[in-house]
């Protein structure tokens, strides 16, 4: 799992390959370069490394993932409450909503999660 995580200009590179997948690597490498402002040999060691952890596959000069957005972001959630709260979900949510106030809608949507999972 360690090699799953990513840091913030990764992320947003990432995030540009989800958006737009599958994508041709030389369609990458020109969003990558008015996005992030960088060289092809960086776009290039960016996607090989990211393929090396098994996020995205790069075939034929087409890149797809080969884990979704949403998967990878429920591991690295996952990851985060067991490291920090020792897997604790409650824990987590006490500590979240100690700090910032949940809205009607916010409270709503998490009392039906938690319903459809009781049933």
């Amino acid at each position: 799992m360690e090699s799953m995580r990513l840091g913030a200009v990764e992320s947003r590179f990432a995030d540009m390959i989800w958006n737009g997948e599958p994508i041709s690597t030389s369609a990458l490498v020109v969003q990558a370069e008015k996005t992030l402002s960088w060289k092809r040999t960086t776009t290039y060691t960016v996607l090989k490394r990211l393929c090396q952890r098994g996020i995205f596959q790069n075939q034929g000069g087409i890149v797809t993932s080969l884990i979704s957005r949403q998967e990878f972001y429920a591991r690295q959630s996952e990851r985060f409450v067991e490291e920090t709260f020792q897997g604790s979900l409650p824990a987590f949510m006490a500590a979240f909503v100690s700090r910032k106030r949940l809205t009607a809608e916010e409270i709503d949507a998490l009392d039906a999660m938690i319903q459809s999972m009781r049933a």
